[in-house]
């Protein structure tokens, strides 16, 4: 048969935030035999790195390298039929043979982006290019990360918050050294190190791909999300003390930091324009309270989602944080546990960090920083007494909410806490 019978397969949608993924490792060589439903590559997205699998049988025959950064709908490999053999250097990037009746969608592909970089002369993702024209980011003035030397989305994001920064100023174009890296194809994580100057021996380390998600959310929300936050000290005692009960009935026993998620999820109920974004001059208002914990991984913030957080008891909330937290530390967490996420609780009290304000995870509409529960002098009927305090910090979207929308949130939430019974109901 002819190599126009062949199945193409092309970068999949893992995630439903991912635009284009990065092939981790293949999982079978060229020339291999591979039926419906066998893992054939690592494929690591925005979000998480896991397994695609085969969607038909035949002979694998391998288009992108292991370590290539490819937008969705790219061709990956082809599943020839059985009994093919793949073509010449089967294993590397080879061409596949145009069909007749028109250019491939490889060739239009390239066209489009040899038409797009025409006038900038840099090379950049599909998503990059558009993101810069949508923020009037001359694409010569940015610094390029890609492996292949290619302008990524976090790169034109950062060149757009530097601009903002220092007021319109563009961006420092792209030392050669740096360019030379990136398209050297040095994976992530790898460090190279670079001759000794005024500043000592300088070792370059590449981000993950999920480390530069990060990288590119949060500048995307410093860039694009007018913020503002708001914080109150709550009163813990009671929630301490019932922690304690709790501890010889429940297993395991909720933490504190539970409580507040669950406090959260019934705060969000009362008041749905926090549980929100604002997109494209509307505001969404999602019907489902689905709180996402942060929780650091090795590498990177990881932001595993509890679902329906307020439908949940607070045994269910404990049980749920604590598996999704060790699935993060274990390397196992799944695109769909990070998925869904409608507000975000980022808690560093036990780091013993008092208070801060917390980058909100776009597009939601408000983010909550915990800190550090501490005992501290308060006045109660007129009396110094020693009380348990937290300070928390809401961050939000000045697009959807506004001063007197967060206050009152706030207001509600340390209600619940400061009687925390009603998280048992």
């Amino acid at each position: 048969m002819s190599v126009a019978q062949a199945v193409e397969v092309v970068m999949p949608r893992l995630s439903d935030s991912m635009e284009e993924g990065t092939i981790v490792r293949w999982l079978k060589r060229s020339g291999q035999s591979v039926s419906r439903g066998e893992a054939i590559a690592e494929i690591e997205t925005d979000k998480a790195t896991m397994e695609f699998e085969a969607e038909a049988d035949g002979v694998l025959e391998i288009v992108a390298q292991e370590g290539d950064t490819l937008p969705l709908g790219s061709p990956i490999a082809r599943l020839l039929p059985p009994g093919s053999t793949p073509a010449a250097g089967g294993g590397g990037a080879t061409a596949a043979p145009e069909p007749s009746g028109g250019p491939s969608a490889g060739d239009a592909g390239r066209a489009g982006a040899a038409a797009n970089g025409a006038s900038s002369g840099a090379r950049a993702t599909p998503v990059a290019r558009r993101l810069a024209r949508d923020l009037g980011i001359d694409l010569r003035a940015v610094t390029p990360s890609g492996r292949r030397g290619q302008i990524m989305k976090a790169d034109v994001l950062a060149a757009a918050a530097a601009r903002d920064r220092d007021g319109d100023r563009a961006a420092a174009p792209a030392p050669a050294a740096a360019s030379e890296s990136a398209s050297a194809g040095a994976r992530p994580g790898a460090a190279a190190v670079e001759p000794s100057g005024a500043k000592g021996e300088v070792t370059v380390i590449e981000l993950s791909r999920l480390q530069r998600t990060v990288a590119s959310r949060m500048s995307e929300s410093r860039a694009t999300v007018p913020d503002f936050t708001l914080e109150v000290d709550i009163d813990m005692g009671a929630c301490v003390d019932l922690r304690e009960r709790l501890k010889e009935h429940a297993d395991p026993a909720p933490s504190l930091n539970d409580m507040v998620v669950k406090a959260c999820a019934l705060t969000l109920r009362d008041h749905p324009n926090v549980n929100a974004a604002y997109r494209d001059g509307r505001f969404e208002r999602y019907g489902r309270v689905n709180v996402g914990v942060a929780v650091a991984g090795e590498d990177a913030l990881i932001v595993p989602v509890v679902r329906d957080a307020d439908r949940k008891s607070l045994g269910e909330i404990a049980r749920s944080t604590r598996e999704l937290a060790r699935r993060v530390r274990e390397g196992t967490i799944e695109p769909p546990d990070l998925a869904g996420g409608t507000f975000t609780v980022s808690n560093l009290g036990m780091f013993g960090i008092t208070r801060f304000a917390a980058v909100i995870n776009p597009p939601q509409a408000a983010i909550l920083a915990v800190g550090a529960v501490e005992e501290r002098p308060v006045v109660r009927d007129g009396r110094i007494a020693v009380g348990r305090l937290m300070t928390v910090s809401l961050s939000s979207d000045h697009r959807i909410l506004y001063g007197a929308d967060a206050a009152r949130f706030l207001a509600d939430l340390r209600a619940r806490l400061e009687a925390p019974l009603t998280l048992l109901l």
